[in-house]
């Protein structure tokens, strides 16, 4: 019998984790590549005169939403549950407060700086993902290069902590190797030419460093274990990784892949001074259409549209609207009570989301200052995941360092994990991985915050997870309206997880609203 592929799929998500997983569907067209971007809609001026939209969530689908269409006339009111914009696309700073369902309040008292901010929601723009870089360069929000991989970062893995070039390189040195001595044998025989066996020969002695008979005996790509230096000091390569000790890790996972995936690949960028800056934006654009702290209580169909029942400062209100575009997160959604079609309300309640948990120090920039590391992440097989270098600020004294990012990239064991931890053994943990890849420099960090996604109220969770058959039934079915309501954010889209995809169900909507207000 062959092998399916879901227990395919499976097999490489138990091997190499969600990084492996990811880059397989991606190859297999289970997710979405890069496409050409055309643009947001174009919709006629004035074309929605006369007509009005509830637009619920002052995320970047629901400002993305409010921003096109009130270009193009519509009357448009945006009820947010919170007391900014963004939704989770939220970043933190002296003085914000941190609200987390079941766990102690924090206020953030880290010093004042433009550098000075934690992304508590997304930290990185590919630079495939036009809509947001569109309404970055429309709306002047002034970006920076985001340092997703720096091969001097540490990786942490079965109690061993190794660099990133030396787990990246000894891997390629010990394949390549591989491949050209069974390559020399005859393996390939049949599939290549004499010529073009030499020319393989070449290029894998190359690409992998190899010595002589190809042999791989470690490579300056590597490190050095006597760095080159003036006179009579030249370069050494230290001692390579043993196959059997690379097996026995796990850092062949989501690490040594990571810059393949497609939305990790350099060039990455971030706005200046936070995430958040891009929801600032568009907020300014929208802002009298805006209600803060408004709590949407009910959602009810009407002859003539729709009717939001909502608190807004302790009293109860109702608004009126031809159409409404739905933005709210499914969990919280899948609780409201509405007129939803029985088959609408099963498909919100069937969209699964993904634990995400992070943790951010204040500290004396000490991986620059000492260790001469400027940006990347570091990798860890313990619950905490991720430690995360900023990319802006690089020489100021202090910096904001991300000792925690437990998404899932090694397996769906952690995310879950680190999330019940208490906050103290959130901080313990992150603070004894980084003394790890630092080591001493551990009682240097300070003001620790964290934030779990799941536990942050409107939002209960970091993205959707569509499981692929659900893409044709739970997800397909809310691609189409209910009555006059439609639905957007991140989990209207095969970008899930990112701006992009939110931004990008968002101009679906509204497209969509638009083609029936035109044949009305």
């Amino acid at each position: 019998m062959g092998l399916s592929r879901r227990s395919f799929l499976g097999a490489v998500g138990k091997a190499g984790g969600y990084g492996a997983l990811y880059t397989t569907m991606m190859g297999m067209g289970l997710l979405a590549a890069p496409r050409a971007y055309a643009g947001p809609p174009q919709l006629p001026a004035g074309s929605g005169a006369g007509k009005s939209v509830a637009i619920l969530g002052a995320g970047i689908a629901g400002l993305v939403a409010a921003y096109e269409l009130r270009k193009a006339g519509y009357a448009v009111t945006v009820l947010e549950a919170r007391d900014r914009p963004g939704g989770r696309a939220w970043s933190v700073r002296s003085g914000s407060k941190i609200i987390q369902t079941g766990r102690p309040d924090q206020v953030v008292d880290w010093a004042e700086g433009k550098h000075a901010y934690f992304n508590a929601g997304p930290a990185r723009i590919p630079q495939w993902h036009q809509a947001i870089l569109g309404y970055c360069r429309d709306l002047n929000v002034p970006l920076e290069v985001m340092v997703n991989a720096n091969r001097f970062a540490k990786l942490d893995f079965g109690g061993k902590v190794v660099t990133e070039h030396q787990a990246v390189n000894d891997t390629r040195g010990a394949f390549t190797e591989l491949l050209a001595k069974a390559v020399n044998k005859g393996a390939l025989d049949q599939e290549l030419t004499g010529v073009d066996k030499q020319k393989l020969l070449g290029y894998l002695s190359a690409y992998g460093d190899l010595g002589k008979g190809y042999a791989y005996g470690g490579s300056t790509r590597s490190g050095f274990s006597a760095s080159p230096g003036g006179y009579a000091h030249p370069p050494k390569a230290g001692e390579p990784l043993r196959m059997a000790d690379m097996m026995s890790s796990r850092f062949w996972g989501a690490s040594l892949i990571f810059e393949e995936i497609v939305d990790m690949q350099a060039t990455m960028l971030q706005p200046v001074g936070g995430m958040d800056r891009i929801a600032y934006a568009l907020y300014e654009q929208v802002k009298p259409a805006v209600k803060f702290e408004a709590v949407v209580k009910a959602l009810r169909k009407t002859p003539k549209g729709v009717k939001i029942e909502y608190a807004e400062g302790g009293a109860a209100k109702t608004l009126a609207a031809d159409f409404c575009i739905c933005t709210i997160p499914l969990p919280v959604l899948s609780k409201i009570p509405s007129d939803f079609a029985p088959r609408v309300k099963q498909a919100i309640a069937a969209g699964e989301y993904h634990h995400g948990t992070k943790v951010a120090w204040e500290s004396r920039r000490f991986w620059e200052q000492d260790d001469f590391q400027f940006g990347g992440l570091g990798w860890t097989d313990e619950a905490n995941e991720l430690v995360w270098y900023p990319s802006g600020g690089i020489g100021e004294k202090t910096g904001i360092l991300v000792g925690a990012y437990s998404i899932g990239f090694s397996g769906p064991d952690a995310p879950p994990k680190y999330a019940a931890m208490s906050f103290e053994e959130r901080f313990a943990l992150s603070r004894r991985v980084i003394d790890k890849f630092h080591p001493g420099h551990g009682q240097e960090l300070t003001k620790p915050f964290s934030v779990s996604w799941m536990q942050t109220p409107y939002s209960e969770g970091v993205a959707v997870g569509w499981k692929e058959e659900q893409r044709t039934t739970d997800y397909a079915e809310l691609c189409k309206p209910d009555g006059a309501f439609y639905f957007a954010g991140e989990h209207m889209s095969y970008i899930n997880a990112w701006q992009e995809g939110a931004a990008l169900s968002a101009h679906e909507a509204i497209k969509l609203i638009q083609a029936r207000v035109s044949a009305a």
